[in-house]
């Protein structure tokens, strides 16, 4: 990348961006904290190497709050150069399960590979082995009101 991503990037356009190093991917952490997605939206494909969720995520990046209230927006949150991935408290035969992503982050290792490891609330947690990290963060469909029509709120 010839540009470093930054969270002013986002604003009310689509999000379209990518991460190849550790900075890079706290921005696109910070932009999909408190997303949700059920469990069916969760896909890996070994033979491609990339891992995918389908994101409900919240706009933290939209200015317009005061306007329209809260929004919500369909993201893609793609992982490739994925090796291996294993979870830990989620059950995959629990179809109906909604998921809550916290953050992304990156755990490198002296050659150029390591983990991509994403926090869900109530201790789950996915882990990517990755041979590089090379992450993007696409928008795909327009906003739309935020069903709760509140902002996420961690408490103080």
């Amino acid at each position: 990348m010839n540009d470093d991503a930054r969270f002013e990037d986002g604003r009310e356009a689509p999000l379209n961006l990518g991460a190849l190093d550790e900075d890079d991917l706290k921005v696109i952490s910070s932009l999909t904290q408190d997303s949700i997605f059920p469990i069916t939206e969760m896909t890996w494909r070994a033979g491609e190497r990339r891992f995918a969720l389908l994101l409900n995520r919240f706009r933290w990046e939209d200015d317009g709050r005061d306007r329209h209230g809260p929004e919500r927006v369909r993201s893609l949150l793609v992982v490739d150069n994925v090796l291996h991935v294993s979870s830990q408290g989620i059950d995959r035969r629990e179809k109906d399960m909604i998921l809550s992503l916290l953050s992304v982050s990156f755990e490198p290792k002296k050659d150029g590979t390591g983990h991509v490891m994403m926090t869900l609330a109530g201790d789950g947690a996915i882990r990517l082995k990755v041979e590089a990290l090379e992450v993007t963060l696409k928008d795909v469909t327009r906003p739309y009101a935020a069903p709760s029509k509140k902002s996420p709120d961690h408490g103080a």
